[in-house]
């Protein structure tokens, strides 16, 4: 069995230090991050060369360039959890087994994996009491990308081409004329019989969609390119056959989208890293990646599956040595908060029309909460009150979102989780243009302030949340 991805590569650019580190696009009004693959220069959106960062920085290198190295790396949903099971181990966190039975203790930090494309990490407060809470923040792992078909290798009219499924929805037009090629995870056979799960990268261009031109399809430019998915969209391979295969049952290809998955991984990492650091916090700080989110999230790892409230149980059977009353996990559920991070639409200055005038996030302005009356999104008064107030007193911009009433609106895993667990949600995200396409953009001033609101969550949510009762 094989899961293997599409893979961007960017024209050429002087060698650096760091060879493997993504690019960025060159902008003379804003700074920002574009998201590319193949081997290459790190480089921050900017006209002017980077220079050291000083008190006024908004970005510290350390954590701009960790969200770059995250995102190299994290070519598949397989990758990006690979990743950061090794930054969790590097930092100290113990890998547990959903298999085995769990002795945690006041203090520990933990994760564990699913299906490698599903993660959950935790740290327990000093402090904590079974029946307080979890502060908790989620996001995906997958993206909208082309998957290989389980028979792949087709020829059309003499040239070797495969054959792809899309997977979520895509801006498929930005993948045509691009350099592509292949990554996922392959299941191999040992010589004493047992199988293992290998991570694969292919760093070189291999395949290409390419585009009509234009003298076979004059209209393009007036009535819009309008490529059938099932035609058009066939990468080519070659112009001939060669005598070589892969032994491969389920392949597919993928675009990383969401970088949040860094943000909220180190934001845990850094606040929990010593021991001092959970010696008052009487709550359990969590961190949870989920697969599928592109396609509805109905699977054994997605957030539909009852992972996350099943991590919750069984934390809470471990640390339960004796009895503590009535009702100790919906206790703990009530007075828990997810904070259901993913990515915003961000206002394109040529379709300005396309946001409500009220509420029109911009680039380096900070995190956006976003409402939907018809619970597309999970956010209630009392949810954005609560992750607003973090904000106001660590000084970090926020901005809101509402979709126009004449437009449909997206969803997260916000309600899904919400409804599914029962817990209060928030849902919020960085500012993005592009988004779906190939290639997106953000700012990488909110990179540095979107650590900061989550860092800060976990640091002082607990002491917040005690000021407020809506209940009674």
């Amino acid at each position: 069995m094989a899961l293997l991805r599409l893979h961007l590569p960017r024209p050429p650019l002087p060698a650096r230090r760091n060879p493997a580190l993504p690019s960025a696009l060159s902008s003379s009004s804003t700074s920002c991050l574009w998201r590319g693959r193949l081997p290459a220069s790190r480089l921050l959106c900017s006209s002017h060369p980077a220079s050291p960062p000083d008190a006024a920085s908004s970005a510290p290198p350390s954590i701009v360039a960790g969200l770059l190295d995250y995102l190299n790396e994290s070519w598949t949903q397989f990758h990006a959890t690979a990743e950061a099971k090794r930054q969790l181990l590097d930092a100290g966190f113990k890998l547990l087994s959903e298999s085995d039975d769990w002795d945690l203790q006041p203090g520990g930090r933990y994760f564990f994996t699913r299906n490698m494309s599903c993660l959950v990490a935790f740290a327990i407060g000093e402090k904590y009491r079974v029946g307080n809470g979890f502060n908790i923040i989620a996001a995906h792992t997958d993206s909208p990308c082309l998957k290989l078909k389980p028979r792949s290798a087709t020829i059309k009219s003499g040239h070797q081409m495969v054959n792809v499924q899309t997977y979520g929805s895509g801006l498929w037009h930005t993948w045509f004329d691009r350099d592509l090629t292949l990554a996922g995870r392959v299941i191999l056979k040992a010589t004493d019989g047992s199988f293992k799960h290998k991570l694969v990268k292919l760093t070189r261009p291999l395949i290409r969609v390419p585009t009509l031109a234009i003298h076979l399809n004059r209209t393009v430019n007036t009535d819009g390119f309008k490529p059938n998915l099932e035609t058009h969209l066939v990468p080519l391979l070659a112009t001939k056959h060669e005598d070589t295969t892969t032994n491969s049952d389920d392949k597919s290809s993928r675009l990383q989208k969401s970088p949040t998955i860094h943000y909220f991984c180190r934001s845990l990492m850094d606040s929990s890293k010593m021991a001092e650091q959970l010696s008052n916090e009487k709550a359990i700080r969590m961190v949870a990646m989920f697969d599928n989110e592109e396609v509805g999230s109905d699977s054994m790892q997605g957030a539909g599956a009852p992972t996350m409230f099943q991590a919750m149980r069984r934390i809470i059977d471990s640390l339960m040595h004796q009895s503590m009353g009535e009702g100790a996990l919906e206790r703990a559920i009530h007075s828990s908060f997810l904070v259901s991070a993913d990515m915003a639409h961000a206002l394109h200055p040529n379709y300005a029309e396309k946001h409500e005038e009220c509420h029109r996030p911009e680039l380096q302005k900070g995190l956006v909460i976003k409402h939907n009356a018809n619970q597309r999104y999970a956010t209630s008064a009392v949810t954005a009150f609560l992750f607003k107030e973090i904000a106001r007193i660590h000084n970090l911009p926020v901005q809101e979102f509402v979709v126009r009433n004449d437009m449909g609106c997206g969803s997260t895993i916000g309600p899904i989780l919400a409804s599914g667990v029962g817990i209060r949600t928030v849902d919020c995200g960085i500012p993005q243009l592009s988004m779906h396409s190939v290639r997106e953009m953000c700012g990488k001033e909110d990179v540095d302030t979107t650590y900061r609101h989550f860092k800060a969550f976990f640091e002082m949510f607990s002491d917040i949340d005690r000021k407020l009762n809506v209940d009674f």
